[in-house]
């Protein structure tokens, strides 16, 4: 049976586990265009969860050197980078979200709906009707 300070000393990788896995199955399982933009938001977030999870330094400070310039070598510094990193990533994770509402509302305008099932019929019927009037203007049966 797992120890119970080993379950609660990585909750943070517990719950980014269950919030990439419910992201994923979000993506996947659902026809709804929003759920799906939800779902990788999910995803999204576990991702920068995990990054600043595996950037926390156990007894470390902020890097920046003092006023004098002496170092002392005994002093543990958190690294910056992931923190910039997700920084970034949230803006371009802002940006692709608002991206693919603009795209789910005019998807909405041309075909009335967000359901993929439903827009995959609309599309596959537009094919067949078009198939059938191409075949018979070139002389051929649809």
């Amino acid at each position: 049976m797992p120890d119970i300070e080993f379950i609660l000393g990585h909750l943070n990788y517990w719950l980014f586990t269950v919030l990439m896995m419910t992201g994923l199955y979000i993506v996947v399982a659902k026809g709804n265009l929003i759920k799906k933009i939800v779902g990788l938001n999910l995803f999204q977030t576990a991702v920068f969860m995990f990054y600043i999870s595996i950037g926390k330094v156990t007894g470390g400070t902020a890097p920046i050197f003092p006023m004098d310039m002496e170092i002392d070598p005994t002093v543990v510094y958190s690294n910056p980078l992931p923190h910039v990193l997700i920084l970034t990533a949230i803006v371009v994770g802002i940006a692709t979200t608002s991206l693919g509402l603009a795209l789910i509302v005019r998807i909405r305008e041309e075909y009335g709906t967000i359901e993929e099932d439903e827009i995959l019929k609309i599309e596959t019927d537009l094919v067949h009707e078009e198939n059938k009037t191409l075949g018979e203007a070139m002389g051929g049966r649809s």
